[in-house]
């Protein structure tokens, strides 16, 4: 798979990420590298992200993620790869 074909990058957060706007700062840094998707408050405190776009700019989200330079505190990281799927209309927060 080339660095430029599409994919779906699902990330599950944890740590302190809710309610520090976490969900805003994850939206800015998706918009910039022209992904869609969203990033969700799940009720156990994680933020789920699902971000789809080139792998090149996915990748460049995830490390965002995992840089420590976010809002809040993030414990760590988990995600998952996998085909695009629906279509999103930009990147919200849900």
């Amino acid at each position: 798979m080339s660095a430029a074909a599409e994919v779906r990058l699902t990330a599950w957060v944890h740590g302190s990420v809710q309610g520090v706007g976490f969900r805003w700062w994850t939206r800015s840094r998706a918009l910039e590298l022209g992904l869609t998707g969203y990033a969700s408050n799940r009720p156990d405190g994680r933020v789920q992200v699902v971000a789809q776009g080139s792998r090149d700019a996915c990748e460049r989200l995830l490390e965002l993620l995992q840089s420590g330079k976010t809002p809040g505190q993030v414990d760590k990281v988990v995600s998952d790869w996998s085909e695009p799927a629906d279509a999103f209309p930009g990147f919200t927060e849900r």
